[in-house]
């Protein structure tokens, strides 16, 4: 327990961003799964990309992933479309 108060007030902050973070965690890995399964199912739905690099994208300018990782995202998930279709 903290006994200061600038601790306590960080300790409760910290509790919001750790929420705040795993939803937008789980947010982002939900879509990421529907978009491959798509892929996968060989449906590769330009809505469905679209969506899903939204969330992407969005994940990214929170700061939960970083650019790159986003670009690497994105970049793989249009290569294994571009392959499906095929």
């Amino acid at each position: 327990m903290a006994n200061i108060r600038s601790a306590e007030k960080q300790r409760r902050q910290a509790e919001k961003a750790k929420a705040r973070n795993r939803a937008g965690t789980s947010r982002l890995k939900s879509a990421l799964k529907k978009v491959r399964s798509t892929v996968e199912g060989g449906g590769a739905d330009s809505a469905v990309m679209a969506s899903g690099f939204s969330v992407i994208d969005k994940a990214a300018k929170k700061g939960l992933i970083k650019s790159n990782t986003a670009d690497r995202y994105k970049s793989r998930l249009s290569a294994s479309a571009k392959r499906a279709a095929k």
